[in-house]
């Protein structure tokens, strides 16, 4: 049987994705230029790294820009659009199931303690959370493991008796590399992404039975071997 589920948090939890691409992309077209999502997606779920959409226009493209003012204009686009989203259909009820069964529960995030800290608490479910990991405990985000490895080792759990709770293919490989079993709810944006690992995927966790997760035996049914 499970005894954990760690949680992912952007684009889980709440999709602050599609914001930050609608955001970036109208930022993007002010100025002529085409963002992709091919090209927004490698830095979904992952650090900015591999593709930086505050810096690719002035570093790559060469656009006389101002950053801060760049910067600035792309995070208050952001917010505005965050003032219409809410949790994510299934998140409150898999908490509360989760709760109510015992199961340790956690979250892992390529995001920033404060950036985390500060929405849970704005959506009322810090106190579900008996574990955390951000970029501030790790050296490398997702894809790489160690933020789930970290997670799971607080909790006092093995990774086949975790669910990871993903929404993007970064976060879905970090996962299987820790070993963990792993249910994929894109997301706007993620739903159009390539998902190259094993995993359970459905559209909403308000579809998905949480017994059947706690029993793995939705994983049987999609071929799922950790």
């Amino acid at each position: 049987m499970i005894k954990g589920i760690i949680f992912d948090f952007d684009g889980t939890i709440i999709d602050t994705e599609t914001a930050w691409y609608t955001a970036f992309s109208e930022a993007y077209g002010e100025h002529g230029v085409d963002l992709s999502l091919e090209q927004y997606s490698t830095c979904i779920g992952t650090s900015l790294n591999s593709f930086n959409p505050y810096e690719y226009l002035m570093t790559d493209l060469k656009l006389p820009i101002d950053r801060m003012a760049f910067r600035t204009a792309v995070q208050q686009r952001h917010s505005k659009l965050m003032e219409l989203e809410q949790m994510r259909p299934g998140i409150q009820q898999y908490l509360d199931a989760a709760k109510d069964a015992g199961l340790r529960i956690g979250l892992a995030s390529s995001s920033s303690m404060d950036w985390v800290e500060r929405h849970l608490e704005l959506l009322g479910i810090r106190d579900y959370f008996e574990s955390i990991r951000t970029s501030d405990h790790v050296e490398k985000v997702k894809p790489d493991p160690e933020l789930y490895n970290q997670v799971m080792s607080s909790l006092d759990i093995k990774p086949h008796e975790a669910v990871a709770i993903e929404d993007s293919p970064n976060g879905a490989r970090a996962a299987a590399a820790a070993g963990m079993f792993c249910v994929v709810i894109p997301n706007a944006i993620t739903r159009f992404l390539e998902f190259d690992m094993p995993h359970h995927q459905t559209e909403s966790l308000s579809l998905l039975d949480f017994d059947h997760v706690v029993s793995r035996s939705c994983f049987e049914i999609s071929g799922v071997q950790v």
